[in-house]
């Protein structure tokens, strides 16, 4: 039986799977992605991810094709990822590069339309045609599917909704702008912020859990845990990321009408502790004929949507 892998390339990890045309992960991997050591590296990893795969299903499965889910700005029609920050990557021939190493088709899409696409077609966005979908992670971005499609806009850049500039917030981004929505409301941003607050001499359990010296182990993880022992920082920045995420899709959700609100990421792992105040957030700021109905959900396969998606999306493209 023919297979397709997916591959969902982060900031600080890869994670690559064998998935069938139902959705199902049969195998899978993952590897920091040490974007330090530059994009060759990386690529070179991530093929040797997939024929590490490809050998294990020798016999049983052929690998027909590869899907990888590339974050930043990507040129998914080339192949070549324009512009990924937190990769430092600049138009960098992804596509190309693994062809030459894998012998197969290998097809890229940004990280998080192929996360929601998984999510459209094998998750929680099952049966709806207007989807708008989030992942707080890294960073943040969007993706939006119109009528089962998704929509790109000029130059493939619709979504990029962790650049949106809030009020109030004025730290530098990785973008070269000050103020980005993901700065204070990604996952890394709400750490840097725990962090920062705990060096100050902000009292919290956190800084009972991590003395100076290990602070740098601290993680988005030990904000829930700090939130449900009644810490008030840990609520603080999780309420605060919330509630800027859910303003941030109030405004969007005017302009696109989505029927449901699919939030992902390491971010979302928080579940209500972030979801409950986003949805305050956003319901207040809505029209009631656009909230009515309107659903906001935590992704279904929240680990495994990447590869699910990148994979399905490289047999739709093969078949197309």
């Amino acid at each position: 039986m023919s297979v397709t892998i997916g591959v969902d390339l982060g900031g600080t990890n890869i994670v690559c799977g064998a998935v069938d045309e139902t959705g199902s992960v049969l195998r899978k991997l993952k590897q920091p992605t040490e974007a330090h050591l530059g994009h060759s590296d990386v690529l070179g990893r991530i093929a040797a991810m997939v024929q590490s795969i490809r050998k294990e299903l020798a016999g049983e499965h052929e690998v027909s094709s590869v899907g990888v889910g590339v974050p930043g700005l990507v040129d998914p029609q080339a192949g070549i990822s324009r512009f990924a920050g937190n990769l430092k990557w600049h138009d960098v021939p992804v596509a190309a590069e693994l062809e030459s190493r894998l012998g197969i088709p290998v097809y890229i899409d940004n990280d998080v339309r192929l996360y929601i696409y998984g999510e459209a077609v094998a998750g929680a966005g099952r049966g709806f045609d207007h989807i708008l979908g989030i992942t707080i992670g890294t960073g943040i971005a969007a993706a939006i599917m119109i009528e089962g499609q998704f929509h790109y806009g000029y130059k493939a850049m619709a979504g990029e909704i962790g650049h949106v500039r809030m009020e109030g917030v004025e730290e530098a981004c990785s973008c070269g702008l000050y103020g980005c929505l993901e700065t204070v409301a990604s996952a890394s941003g709400m750490v840097r912020q725990a962090r920062k607050a705990i060096q100050e001499g902000r009292k919290s359990v956190l800084a009972d859990w991590y003395p100076s010296e290990s602070l740098h182990l601290l993680t988005a993880a030990d904000l829930s845990k700090a939130m449900d022992q009644g810490d008030s920082l840990a609520t603080e920045i999780l309420t605060r990321a919330g509630a800027l995420n859910g303003r941030a899709l109030a405004a969007a959700a005017t302009v696109l009408s989505p029927e449901i609100i699919i939030v992902g990421g390491g971010g979302a792992l928080a579940g209500e502790r972030i979801l409950a105040p986003l949805r305050k957030e956003l319901y207040e700021l809505l029209l009631p004929d656009f909230r009515e109905g309107l659903k906001v959900v935590a992704a279904e396969n929240n680990d495994d949507a990447g590869i699910i998606g990148s994979a399905l999306f490289a047999r739709h493209r093969l078949l197309s």
